[in-house]
């Protein structure tokens, strides 16, 4: 009788409460707290879910650069990275880009509406490009500061020479010229061009006839000063 009453009470006694999966520090605050780590799930959640789309960029007006491009294309999606081609010797845009859109849903969005659009006298080419086409190194380097060329080049071509300088690059370009004129013979062409021979005669045919010019305005001129003045009878 005693081990039926034992069974009957354990069976009225009301079931332990499950035990909570995450707890917080107070009791009160625990709705909150698994309220911000659900949302939190559901966010990461949704970046899992999320695939990158590129979408590429013709026929872009001059003067709309990296940060411009970010803001104006950044109304549709978040851009993740883009790339400007670039000239490598001038650094001047060469019109087109590509553009990658944390969604590729919005990267196809863009593509298909911003294609053929009128923006700044230009029209717009668009094109969604797909995962397997996008090389690795697209977006190598996109995130750096894109610095002006110094161009070494052009400031060594054009910088101050003195007249020995001058003398030893004209002498090179001769002895080039006359090198390349041999070869043509050589070869049976019969090409016959200025180059810098006739540039540097010309010069030497322009010192030449610089002194008679010279000589004739220092005679005009002795001349002109040896002529007697004609005053009037009054002034005798």
């Amino acid at each position: 009788m005693a081990v039926v009453e034992a069974v009957s009470a354990e069976a009225a006694a009301p079931a332990p409460a499950p035990t909570a999966s995450l707890l917080a520090l107070e009791p009160r605050l625990q709705r909150e707290f698994q309220q911000k780590v659900q949302r939190v799930r559901n966010q990461r959640a949704a970046k899992e879910e999320l695939t990158p789309g590129v979408v590429y960029v013709g026929h872009l007006p001059r003067g709309l650069c990296e940060p411009q491009m970010h803001e104006y294309f950044g109304q549709f999606g978040t851009v993740t990275r883009l790339r400007l081609s670039r000239s490598k010797k001038t650094g001047a845009s060469k019109g087109y880009g590509f553009i990658e859109f944390e969604s590729d849903d919005v990267a196809k969005i863009v593509a298909d509406t911003m294609n053929n659009y009128l923006f700044s006298e230009r029209l717009l080419k668009c094109q969604f490009i797909s995962p397997e086409r996008v090389h690795e190194d697209l977006f190598k380097n996109c995130s750096k500061r894109f610095l002006k060329p110094s161009q070494p080049a052009v400031r060594r071509y054009n910088r101050i020479r003195s007249l020995v300088q001058k003398a030893k690059m004209t002498k090179r370009l001769l002895r080039k010229e006359k090198l390349l004129r041999k070869r043509l013979a050589e070869k049976g062409l019969d090409y016959d061009f200025p180059g810098f021979a006739a540039q540097d005669l010309s010069k030497m045919r322009e010192k030449v006839k610089a002194p008679k010019k010279s000589k004739m305005n220092i005679s005009l001129s002795s001349q002109g000063a040896a002529r007697p003045l004609i005053t009037s009878p009054a002034q005798h």
